[in-house]
């Protein structure tokens, strides 16, 4: 497994004005920042919990599938909502994607994010093993 750090961007606008890259790999893990469910300047799910979980959490997926790897990879997820009253429905998302790879999990409820409109981000941080990439 080479020990150099890779890189790879999703095109999300935030990427190129903050600076940072949507997945990163280094050694064993690939790190996904946080993903919502905008899909360039279109957001997914507009209202519903549930689906900008499903959204952002498929993203998430889509960026560690750069690197080979997919949901049975995944070791750690971390879900940020606005509203507690959502609780349910991002864990039944999260349920239907990791619910056979049950990762370690974090859910926070937070003021807010950089759009209104966005009720949910995820990250993930998954394990590459003996996969090279």
């Amino acid at each position: 497994m080479s020990d150099a750090v890779r890189r790879v961007q999703s095109g999300s606008p935030w990427e190129e004005s903050f600076g940072f890259a949507r997945a990163v790999a280094a050694g064993d893990r690939v790190l996904v920042a946080g993903t919502s469910s905008f899909k360039g300047s279109v957001l997914y799910g507009e209202g519903d919990p549930y689906e900008q979980a499903r959204v952002a959490f498929t993203s998430a997926l889509e960026a560690i599938a750069e690197f080979g790897l997919g949901p049975e990879s995944v070791v750690r997820t971390r879900m940020y909502l606005t509203h507690a009253r959502d609780v349910e429905a991002v864990g039944r998302a999260h349920k239907e994607l990791f619910g056979g790879v049950r990762p370690a999990a974090t859910l926070l409820v937070v003021e807010g994010f950089v759009d209104p409109r966005i009720l949910v981000e995820v990250e993930l941080e998954a394990f590459r093993g003996a996969v090279d990439s």
